[in-house]
């Protein structure tokens, strides 16, 4: 994706330094643009915790190569013990995103494959930049899969504008590229057909007004911001064609955990008769899950609820308490939206039906290991 007419990856290594990763700090944006350099696996896992980045792709690439970073900064003959200590600390930076985990796995699995030292850091940094290009081009596929949907309810208004809903974000800020449900919106984009989104707010961290909002304005999307309360009444006035979230994880059964508020717009959007699609790309599923009941959910600080943060009118970026000091909160950062409220996925490999029969007729293998 572009900024101000650049091209950007979410997370990439520094070109003169691979012991260095840069990623750009989420929490500062739309009002700063900032790229950060991580230099440890703790910093990864800071990174990670603390959201500067966010997104269940971009969480496991950083993951990946915060597994590279704790390989080159092994002492000898502690390698080993270096890359088994830095997975456990990532895989406590944040529990529901699936990809985390997976890609903690897949760069394990590799190193136990190298026969030195030597070339078991090859190995590790060869794999978490496997995992990033992979994200990207998993979302792209999945865009043009997509893309399909759009282009039959274009065609079924006779041109007319297809009005879209999502949720958080999903965007490329939440991938290394492309995003998961901003990706059909792209390639929908790019093949001529016209789109608006409607960007829910998605508090307590606002990503959709702070990200998606300004991810679209940097790719020339039409998008209007609404408040997360809103969706249900734009479905009544069908005033929405169709909702695309993402998902931090999804059981292979079909149940989906995604960004708190998501179950209520499936059950809006089921209730107005709207499609309501769930785009990953595959690190998402979890092969093991039967129930979206047993994902583990995130329950982040009551600071994210009573207190926000913006801009001054002078430019200063400021945090404001929005409630009494004795308000307790509950922040619960996801919920599972069950499979039959779910029209369909959208994968790399095409869109299934949500339920295990279809997602293990798509994905064979993993229904066989």
């Amino acid at each position: 994706m572009k900024i101000n007419g650049q091209q950007y990856r979410t997370i990439w290594p520094d070109p003169a330094d691979k012991a260095k990763i840069l990623i750009i700090d989420q929490r500062k944006l739309p009002h700063e643009f900032i790229i950060e350099s991580l230099s440890s696996v703790k910093e990864a896992a800071t990174a990670i915790r603390d959201m500067h980045v966010r997104g269940a792709g971009l969480i496991g690439a950083t993951a990946a190569f915060g597994m590279h970073l704790a390989s080159i900064q092994a002492t000898r003959g502690k390698l080993d013990t270096a890359l088994a200590e830095g997975a456990v600390l990532l895989d406590r930076s944040r529990p529901t995103a699936k990809n985390l985990k997976w890609a903690v796995d897949r760069i394990l699995e590799t190193a136990g494959k190298a026969n030195s030292d030597e070339e078991k850091r090859k190995l590790v940094y060869e794999t978490a930049c496997a995992i990033a290009d992979e994200d990207a081009a998993f979302c792209k596929a999945l865009g043009v899969h997509g893309c399909s949907i759009i282009e039959k309810i274009s065609k079924a208004k006779g041109g007319e504008t297809v009005n879209i809903l999502t949720h958080c974000n999903a965007g490329w800020l939440a991938f290394v590229d492309y995003g998961s449900a901003t990706a059909p919106i792209y390639a929908a984009r790019d093949a001529g057909i016209k789109v608006h989104v409607w960007v829910d707010e998605t508090r307590p961290w606002n990503q959709g007004a702070r990200l998606t909002a300004w991810e679209l304005q940097q790719e020339g999307i039409d998008c209007t911001l609404i408040t997360d309360n809103a969706g249900g009444h734009l479905m009544q006035q069908r005033m929405v064609d169709m909702v695309i979230v993402g998902t931090d994880r999804t059981t292979h059964t079909g149940d989906v955990a995604n960004k708190i508020g998501t179950y209520l717009k499936a059950l809006a959007a089921h209730d107005n008769n709207i499609p309501f699609y769930v785009a990953l790309p595959s690190s998402t599923f979890d092969w093991e899950l039967d129930n979206g009941s047993d994902i583990p959910i995130e329950e982040r600080s009551e600071k994210e609820i009573t207190t926000i943060s913006g801009m001054t009118e002078d430019g200063r970026i400021e945090t404001l308490q929005l409630t009494s000091p004795e308000t307790r909160a509950l922040n619960h950062g996801f919920d599972i939206t069950p499979a039959r409220l779910i029209s369909g996925l959208i994968t790399e490999r095409g869109i299934t039906a949500a339920n295990k029969e279809d997602i293990h007729r798509l994905f064979p293998e993993k229904a066989m290991s």
